[in-house]
């Protein structure tokens, strides 16, 4: 029995009154600040002490403290929404920017929204300037092959919207994150000459997008340095999907002599090339071995796990925004940041078979 039943008294089953919610004021007034500087602190605006930037941020935490987004776009001239354009068959590659960016946003306060784009459509750059005439936004980030469509970066810069991008082709004057994508294929490449290796076959990536051209370029430099001979039969069209993938691994392993090796420009063709050899009766790496680039979650998802190179998909893309955010704080900031790489050597590659 309770105490309410044993008093006679009946409790009430209503909620107590919600907590009103902390305003900058109060922040402030916790802070021992002005709210203009607990406004500096919460954009990440030079110019304060780092005691009094730590001293607000904890006021921030201990109130629970949210900053009322019509409030701060009004007392701004922002809206505080960014938006994320994408045309990428990849839903590995789109899951890792995804989280990059929205990381970034929350750390800032940001809003973020997602914009599929279809790059080939004859509509491409209206569609992004009915989005932009629409939606109130701050500025973009561009994935790939976006980044690479002079058209629509050109529209871009006419209305003069800040936007980054993630492994652009081109990249001077643009700000964003780019990665060696050559040199890191040439040191795969280059791992599979090292097991004895000598017939590479290559799956191209989308042939819209500079990341394409940047690892063949790789796969042909590194055949060049090992002093082997490039034969485009070896080298064949996919686009950055499994499906496509899958469709040119069984054209490399029906090719008499088929490759040893094969290089997929990204995980997601790799685990597409996997499938084509498990369903011709090769052993991966014993008959075959398969490498593939970005070290997306299916790299180890897959059975044997994959070797490929680690982009940090994830962290650019949160540099990518960062760079963005400090571009809509000042208009002549931001920059290309260039990112490392590191290759993730796993069981999917192994010594050449005998001849």
């Amino acid at each position: 029995m309770n105490a309410g039943a044993h008093d006679g008294r009946q409790q009430d089953p209503r909620p107590g009154p919600v907590p009103a919610r902390a305003r900058i004021e109060d922040v402030a007034a916790a802070a021992g600040v002005s709210m203009k500087t607990v406004s500096r602190v919460l954009n990440n605006e030079p110019g304060v002490r780092e005691a009094t930037r730590l001293r607000v941020r904890e006021a921030v935490a201990a109130l629970n403290y949210r900053p009322d987004p019509s409030a701060r776009s009004l007392a701004g001239n922002r809206s505080y929404l960014v938006a994320l354009l994408y045309d990428n068959p990849s839903p590995n590659y789109l899951m890792e920017v995804v989280t990059g960016v929205v990381d970034a946003c929350e750390a800032h306060h940001y809003g973020m929204v997602m914009q599929p784009v279809a790059h080939r459509a004859p509509g491409c750059v209206e569609a992004v300037d009915a989005l932009l005439s629409g939606a109130r936004l701050d500025g973009l980030i561009l994935t790939p092959p976006l980044t690479d469509s002079d058209a629509l970066l050109d529209r871009l810069d006419q209305r003069g919207i800040p936007f980054a991008c993630i492994s652009p082709y081109k990249r001077e004057g643009r700000i964003g994150v780019t990665l060696d994508e050559h040199d890191a294929v040439c040191e795969l490449v280059a791992h599979l000459v090292a097991l004895g290796h000598r017939r590479i076959g290559h799956v191209r990536g989308h042939p819209d997008h500079g990341a394409s051209e940047w690892r063949l370029a790789g796969y042909r430099t590194a055949l060049r340095r090992a002093g082997l001979r490039y034969d485009p039969e070896l080298v064949v069209p996919g686009e950055f999907s499994f499906d496509s993938g899958l469709e040119s691994g069984r054209r490399l392993l029906s090719l008499q002599p088929r490759p040893t090796a094969i290089f997929a420009a990204n995980d997601d063709m790799a685990a597409g090339v996997m499938r084509a050899a498990s369903e011709m009766g090769l052993r991966v790496p014993a008959e075959v071995s398969v490498c593939g680039f970005d070290n997306t979650p299916i790299a180890k998802h897959i059975f044997p796990q994959l070797t490929t190179v680690q982009q940090p998909t994830r962290d650019m893309a949160q540099v990518a925004t960062m760079q963005l955010l400090a571009a809509i704080r000042d208009r002549g900031a931001g920059s290309m940041v260039h990112m490392p790489y590191a290759l993730q050597l796993r069981d999917s590659t192994g010594p050449a078979p005998p001849d």
